[in-house]
């Protein structure tokens, strides 16, 4: 494994981090030894944006053993209130949230506390400048209990502003060579662009200028959503109209200015090594250029899950992420399988179940239209 310097935080980070998203679907047992293979590896990163209780005793199992092995990344703001996450600049709520996270991770501080979650620019303008928030991430910060300060947001304009404030010593930001094609937007429900911009060349111009701005001011990154929610895998699925590897889009994410991480989401030991044997890949293996270059040139449209999360909270508990992610399996073969209607069906909660409110809509930072996605997803599995 090899180690990239995370911007001005100094922390030595492995080229391949560890995105914990997909823990808590598995047995603890499970989860905890998977985490324990990846540190083996050489792994020691791991991202905790998720509130729920499962997930943060699962990391904090898994790294007792090496606390001082792993650089753990810990979001200000990710709460769990009545059972679902919830983003929150509530300070009193932000607290609770943060101790518990201390607590099931049985550390005293996080190497990097990450103002989570900032898309727009009105909520930018509420966490970097004096206030309550910013107050209480100053106040974890003097007390130890973070020792570097960073935001995470998939918006490049709010990461350029960032980088360039003074505020944080790194950002955690969505990286893959789909999405650098979109120029950004405030708009959340128009996060992706219906095609790619007139005379776009490879890059949208500001995301080019964002990775500049952070390798500039010394502000490391590490990267979420690396495959694209595993569209990259599936030519009929990839805006390219061809398939990318998981070593080849690492490879891009890592050739980007600042980018000193790369956090993929494992379900399998076989995935970790999938993404592990980007160390010893050669170039041929890693070239994505080629593959770009001879691609057909499709469009990137809006509206398509990435299963991050952040529709949450649902006012009937339905677990989004999952049913969209069961939805996009399924209609990926010419009927849906036996056994992935069981799965769908055993969730505690159904598509079926939406009352159309559209709350999660407004939370989704790639504007999928989830609404008309649950009723599609009700037919689909015959409910």
């Amino acid at each position: 494994m090899q180690y990239r310097r995370l911007g001005k935080t100094g922390l030595q980070v492995s080229e391949i981090g560890f995105g914990g998203e997909w823990l808590e679907k598995h047995e603890e047992s499970e989860s905890i030894a998977l985490m324990r293979y990846a540190h083996s590896l050489g792994i020691n990163i791991v991202d905790c944006w998720m509130p729920d209780p499962k997930s943060r005793d699962i990391i904090g199992a898994a790294i007792s053993e090496d606390r001082d092995g792993w650089i753990v990344q810990g979001h200000i703001g990710s709460t769990y209130q009545n059972g679902q996450y919830t983003r929150t600049r509530d300070v009193a709520a932000c607290r609770v949230a943060f101790e518990d996270l201390l607590s099931r991770l049985g550390t005293d501080h996080v190497d990097l506390g990450m103002i989570h979650y900032v898309d727009r620019e009105d909520d930018w303008e509420t966490v970097s400048h004096a206030g309550p928030y910013l107050d209480y991430v100053t106040e974890l910060r003097e007390q130890g209990k973070i020792r570097h300060i960073g935001l995470s947001t998939h918006n490049p304009d709010i990461a350029r502003k960032a980088a360039e404030s003074g505020l944080v010593e790194m950002i955690l930001f969505s990286v893959n060579p789909a999405f650098d094609l979109v120029p950004p937007t405030d708009d959340i429900d128009t996060y992706f662009a219906d095609q790619y911009a007139e005379g776009l060349n490879g890059i949208d111009p500001v995301r080019a200028e964002m990775y500049k701005a952070c390798e500039r001011e010394d502000v490391g990154i590490t990267c979420m959503k690396p495959f694209a929610g595993g569209r990259l895998f599936d030519a009929e699925r990839s805006p390219f109209g061809t398939a990318l590897t998981p070593v080849q889009c690492i490879h891009y994410a890592l050739t980007r200015p600042g980018v000193a991480s790369v956090l993929c989401g494992y379900n399998t030991m076989a995935e970790v090594e999938a993404a592990v044997a980007y160390e010893t890949a050669d170039d041929d293996e890693k070239d994505y250029g080629r593959v770009l270059a001879q691609a057909p040139r499709h469009t990137f449209s809006g509206g398509q899950c990435t299963y991050c999360g952040h529709c949450k909270p649902c006012p009937v508990d339905i677990d989004i992420a999952m049913v969209n992610k069961f939805y996009d399996l399924a209609v990926m073969q010419p009927e849906v399988p036996s056994s992935l209607k069981e799965h769908y069906m055993s969730l505690a909660h159904h598509a079926s179940e939406c009352i159309g409110c559209r709350g999660c809509e407004s939370r989704c930072p790639f504007g999928v239209g989830i609404a008309e996605r649950m009723i599609r997803t009700s037919e689909l599995f015959g409910e």
